[in-house]
């Protein structure tokens, strides 16, 4: 277990780098933590170079003190690649939201960029805002405040996990420790806030920074059976990406947790 500042008086950020070989970073969802991935990295570890993080305000990193924006997200991913000694190219892994900030590493990184695989990424065709950011940040802020100073993290942000995640039981220490404390409710209510702002600076980004040529990119949907209306988003955006296209079946959005093996031989057959 590793922590390491990014920059002078920057939150420390916790780390996990696993197993040899080529390099690739893992980064989840909103209100995930590294243990989610789990899983996969039992899979990679032993042939790939396994980079995984909390972002401030999750897992075990510390308070997010500034709302997210979507270079800063990019920034960060190349930031703790330089603070593990790590500067050459990676395959960068998103989930979900994180899908946003790996793909905006890919596009203002290109040179320390391998390969990109979109895990069932977030997709937002017509992105936009309607309240100030301002105004979605001040809520944020104090809504978590009063949520934190009720004790109802502690009180409650466990069991809701476990509730909402299958498969807990072997961390079920971690689960404790990061569900019940303030800091991370408070740090996905300022992802969550911002997540429109992020969706509007990554549809500039694909205008003004194009992937680099011949970036292997891929993209892997999940599918628990029903409705084909997200995976006819999702294969929307493959195309958008000239990204190759696959579906874990059967799975839910938390794909990592429930297709580990898909993901793990997504990334392990993108080419690098």
């Amino acid at each position: 277990m590793t922590f390491v500042r990014l920059g002078a008086g920057g939150v420390p950020h916790h780390v996990e780098v696993t197993g040899s070989g080529p390099v690739c970073v893992l980064s989840a969802g909103l209100g995930l933590a590294w243990f989610d991935w789990d899983p996969v990295v039992e899979l990679l570890a032993p042939w790939r170079t396994v980079v995984r993080f909390d972002r401030p305000g999750a897992g075990l990193s510390g308070h997010a003190r500034v709302a997210p924006t979507l270079a800063g997200e990019a920034e960060r991913i190349a930031r703790v690649l330089d603070a593990v000694g790590i500067p050459g190219p990676a395959t960068v892994v998103g989930h979900s939201l994180a899908g946003f900030h790996c793909e905006a590493f890919a596009r203002l990184f290109p040179a320390r960029t391998a390969g990109l695989v979109l895990a069932d990424s977030s997709v937002e065709e017509r992105p936009g805002v309607r309240v100030p950011r301002g105004v979605r940040v001040g809520a944020a802020v104090a809504c978590g405040a009063v949520l934190a100073g009720a004790g109802l993290p502690r009180a409650f942000g466990p069991a809701l996990r476990r509730a909402a995640v299958r498969g807990d039981a072997a961390r079920a220490d971690e689960v404790r420790r990061v569900y019940g404390a303030s800091r991370v409710l408070r740090g996905a209510l300022l992802e969550y806030a911002t997540y429109g702002d992020v969706a509007v600076e990554l549809a500039d980004l694909r205008r003004d920074f194009p992937l680099r040529g011949r970036l292997p990119v891929t993209v892997l949907a999940a599918y628990a059976g029903g409705g084909t209306a997200w995976l006819t988003r999702q294969r929307k955006l493959a195309a958008s990406l000239e990204a190759a296209f696959h579906v874990a079946h059967p799975s839910g959005h938390l794909l990592i947790r429930d297709a580990p093996r898909s993901v793990a031989e997504t990334i392990l057959t993108t080419p690098r």
